[in-house]
């Protein structure tokens, strides 16, 4: 069957609204309250933590989750923001990121609460690959860097900037960057400067980047999907679970 009839299929085959509310999960981190996404086909799966855009977790990562959770993954889409918090302004996205970015403490926070969250729920989190699209894929990275003890982190047209004062020497798993050539948001001097700090500090790692590919380029129904790249990116993706998930 042909990727584009698969990835039909398997929209088709995604939860419905109603259905996605009775697998929404509300859980705290520090006092807030986050409401996440959480599915499984079974007890215990390997996990996928998945990290949203900047517009919070909507049915975009929803979608991603299902689509994941039918191949047989357990998936727990984070939620950075907040409980009802889903901006739609560009200004609006741009605070809640900033913030997020402005203070790396609290976005590692978040997202060890969104692993215990899941855990909860009774995921392996032993067994756990981290991906993140846009600024989900930055927050992927920044939990690379501090260390944390899971399999491998990927990350679909990601922030690829390490913020001054940091590096990758704690770094453990392996890391995918899934990138856009024609990225103008996240240039390919980003990319390259973040080749050389994953190659020197001895970072297992694979960078990808896909020919004409702008930003946001796995985003279905934008002006700026690229089928072939998100079917390029999808696949090896897959293989990277397959390869480190038990």
């Amino acid at each position: 069957m042909s990727y584009v009839i698969t990835f039909i299929c398997l929209l088709v085959a995604s939860t419905s609204a109603s259905a996605a509310d009775d697998l929404s999960v509300t859980y705290s981190v520090n006092g807030t309250s986050y409401e996440g996404y959480y599915v499984s086909p079974a007890t215990p799966s390997p996990l996928v933590l998945l990290i949203h855009d900047w517009d919070g977790l909507t049915d975009y990562e929803i979608k991603r989750a299902d689509m994941l959770s039918e191949l047989g993954y357990a998936v727990f889409a984070a939620d950075l923001f907040g409980a009802g918090v889903r901006p739609t302004d560009v200004t609006d996205k741009r605070q809640h990121t900033g913030e997020l970015y402005e203070d790396r403490a609290k976005m590692r926070s978040l997202l060890h609460g969104a692993l215990s969250a899941a855990k909860e729920k009774g995921a392996d989190v032993t067994n756990v690959v981290v991906a993140g699209y846009c600024f989900g894929g930055a927050a992927a990275l920044e939990f690379a860097r501090s260390g944390v003890d899971l399999r491998g982190f990927a990350t679909f047209h990601g922030g690829l900037a390490t913020p001054e004062g940091q590096n990758y020497l704690a770094a453990k798993g392996e890391i995918l960057i899934m990138h856009g050539t024609a990225d103008a948001a996240i240039t390919m001097d980003q990319f390259t400067a973040l080749a050389t700090e994953l190659h020197t500090a001895g970072v297992a790692h694979e960078m990808i980047t896909y020919g004409g590919a702008p930003h946001a380029f796995t985003v279905f129904g934008s002006d700026r999907y690229r089928e072939d790249a998100d079917g390029k990116s999808w696949r090896r993706f897959l293989q990277f679970l397959e390869d480190k998930l038990k």
